[in-house]
């Protein structure tokens, strides 16, 4: 997994980097300038391309001028737009304008009218804690709307490196080199929109430069497959975890079909649908390899529900058991008596925003998986606010109730109750489609059956199903997309990571 630092924790690292590693800044900036020039040139190869590089005062605008010198002396023909105010400029950017002017590269004060091939921004860096208006809005309007490949440098000047948030405008980015990890406001939108294609750089700066810091927040790779749970010869169903899913109601089947169709094919060993006796035709037809346990308004809940908790190993509650009297008895007598992990979704979640006080009563390790809309009805909140907050909404929950988070949202965020997480990266927009939720909860289900903790089983079947997404894509495109046929992806990418252990 890696890393994603917000502003602080980054210029934390810098120092770090300077004071207690002995590197120079002039070094680092000289590094970074040679990173973002070789992504340049890899794209544009010609040494006619003409570039634009626009500056501000701060070292950022330093990273920019050393950029524009490297491609001036590879033949490129350069121009420098200093925004700032020279007087104000930082010791090392003013170092930079020295050596790039006796090198002969072109420095103007006005934003030059000519056409350009590349658009570098270097204008502000990671730092900006406030909106941008006036002289530096326009210069940021005229760069988005001029025709040309645009670069940012370390981030797209206008975005919160902590939020993604615009800071009133931004540079529009198609590529965004950044420098030793990558940054929060880089991943969550709308920041990413305004990143464009995001390459992090090794310019000296790395995670022994962290010393004491320990980022808040983390992001999956593929090297974390390995997590998943290991499979043995010597085996049997048993031995990957029987997982019991509540789900479904009348006319509301599919959610459960998904659910148990994910967990399966994540591996569970035993997968047991408790529903409502009208679905039992349809489990049996869509997952005969699924234990059925059914019920109606004349079963016996308490006795109902302590007989599947005495099997399982994790549960699932909530796809598609809508919120009838029933519903409400059952999820009731469930949350008060599961001992062993268990994920809310969907109608759970909505029982629960009804019935706050249950949260009271909830002993077992446990993981929500909220979209905006379930999210602001247990919080309270405008989801308009969630969105903008994902990191600390996700966090300040789950440190409230010591559960997992899991909140949904093109970047998923995954808070824990430690007060630390992780952005999702994998993904993408055709799973925005129904029935793609329900299959989540089977794959963090059957890996939680499986004995992975809460914490990394969330993560990782988040990753896994972003994962999953991607591999329907390519067989079914985006608008196609359904979720059966992201089910279908979770067979491509394990079956991948087997053929990966086999080599």
């Amino acid at each position: 997994m890696k890393y994603i630092l917000n502003s602080h924790e980054m210029k934390q690292c810098d120092e770090n980097t300077m004071q207690r590693r002995g590197m120079l800044s002039a070094v680092l900036m000289e590094r970074a300038a040679l990173a973002t020039v070789q992504e340049i040139v890899n794209r544009y190869p010609e040494p006619e391309t003409k570039v634009l590089v626009v500056c501000g005062a701060g070292n950022n605008g330093g990273d920019g001028v050393a950029v524009a010198r490297l491609l001036y002396l590879k033949g490129y023909d350069v121009t420098i737009y200093f925004a700032g105010n020279r007087e104000k400029a930082t010791v090392e950017t003013n170092r930079q304008l020295f050596i790039a002017g006796q090198y002969g590269v072109k420095i103007c004060d006005a934003y030059p009218e000519s056409a350009a091939d590349v658009i570098v921004d270097a204008l502000f860096g990671i730092g900006l804690n406030r909106e941008v208006t006036g002289k530096y809005a326009e210069i940021l309007q005229k760069m988005t709307e001029q025709s040309g490949y645009k670069v940012a440098v370390d981030i797209a000047s206008g975005i919160s490196a902590d939020t993604g948030a615009v800071m009133g405008t931004a540079f529009a980015a198609d590529l965004t080199v950044t420098f030793g990890f990558a940054k929060a406001g880089q991943i969550l939108y709308p920041g990413a929109e305004y990143t464009g294609e995001l390459k992090v750089a090794d310019i000296g700066i790395d995670e022994q430069s962290l010393y004491e810091i320990k980022p808040e927040l983390k992001m999956m790779e593929a090297s974390d497959l390995k997590l998943l749970p290991k499979r043995v010869n010597r085996s049997n169903k048993g031995s990957y975890g029987k997982l019991l899913i509540l789900a479904g109601s009348r006319q509301m089947a599919g959610a459960a079909v998904f659910a148990a169709k994910a967990a399966y094919r994540m591996g569970c060993g035993l997968v047991r649908v408790a529903t409502v006796e009208e679905n039992r035709l349809i489990l049996q037809e869509q997952v005969p390899e699924a234990v059925l346990a059914v019920y109606n308004d004349g079963t016996d809940v308490v006795e109902f529900v302590e007989t599947q908790l005495h099997w399982a190993d994790a549960v699932v509650a909530g796809p598609g058991i809508g919120q009838s009297e029933l519903s409400e008895r059952m999820l009731y007598e469930l949350l008060k008596r599961v001992q062993v992990p268990c994920l809310c979704d969907a109608d759970a979640l909505n029982l629960l925003a009804k019935h706050p006080d249950w949260w009271d009563m909830i002993q077992a390790p446990m993981v929500i998986t909220p979209h905006l809309g379930e999210m602001a009805r247990l919080t309270g909140q405008p989801i308009t606010e969630i969105r903008d907050f994902l990191v600390p909404k996700g966090q300040a929950f789950a440190k409230q109730h010591q559960i997992t988070v899991v909140l949904k949202d093109a970047r998923t965020v995954t808070a824990l109750p430690d007060g630390s997480g992780y952005i999702n990266v994998s993904g993408n927009h055709g799973m925005a489609t129904a029935g793609a939720g329900d299959v989540l909860s089977g794959v963090i289900g059957a890996l939680l059956a499986q004995k992975l903790e809460t914490d990394p089983a969330a993560a990782l079947g988040v990753y896994i199903h972003g994962l999953a997404g991607d591999a329907a894509a390519e067989h079914v495109g985006h608008c196609a997309m359904m979720a059966s046929d992201i089910v279908e992806g979770l067979i491509d990418v394990l079956r991948k990571q087997e053929d990966t252990k086999e080599q």
